[in-house]
């Protein structure tokens, strides 16, 4: 069943934890990638140091102030793709950044597959999602599919790469599925 654009209309910490265990499917120029979401990250309004709201809506973050379930996709370091879906409401700046995936339907070793999925940068990599996907809807070239996999248990802790963002850098908005061997940082 793929999750419709009510699911992200929710607290953004409550999307964080549910998006666990689903399945993130890209259709990337037909060719269809798939992978167990395992970690993410809520980012939260514009008192949020970390979330790109704190600036008020700007070129960059336009998306952000989106309806919820819209594809927010932006470039750091001038290499690496990050993929997120808002949350909450429009003009309301919210977001889960997926963090890591264990990847789907791919023969390698687990080293190998670690590279694929464990990393907001290297996941988008092996995904195909650029800059073309902002702004896209849910359900358009991607999609998430609840596939009824929750017998894990979840790890709640500190986001990771925030330290500037002060307080909100102590903020346990990020979540990971405990034991996964495709986590990017545990």
């Amino acid at each position: 069943m793929k999750l419709e654009q009510n699911f992200f209309a929710r607290n953004t910490i409550e999307v964080a934890r549910d998006l666990l265990g689903k399945t993130l499917v890209v259709n990337d120029d037909g060719k269809v990638k798939k992978g167990i979401i395992v970690e993410t990250e809520g980012y939260m309004g514009s008192d949020d140091l970390a979330c790109h709201g704190r600036f008020g809506k700007t070129e960059r973050s336009k998306v952000l102030f989106s309806e919820s379930g819209t594809v927010y996709v932006y470039l750091i370091y001038g290499m690496y793709y990050m993929l997120n879906f808002v949350t909450e409401k429009k003009d309301y700046p919210s977001a889960v950044l997926v963090r890591a995936i264990e990847p789907l339907d791919e023969k390698s070793s687990l080293k190998d597959l670690r590279k694929l999925g464990s990393g907001p940068g290297c996941l988008t990599r092996w995904l195909g999602v650029t800059k073309r996907h902002n702004g896209l809807s849910i359900n358009s070239e991607i999609i998430i599919e609840d596939n009824g996999l929750n017998d894990f248990e979840i790890v709640q802790t500190t986001r990771v790469g925030v330290e500037y963002a002060g307080e909100y850098a102590k903020k346990p908005w990020r979540f990971y599925i405990k034991d996964n061997e495709f986590v990017s940082r545990k």
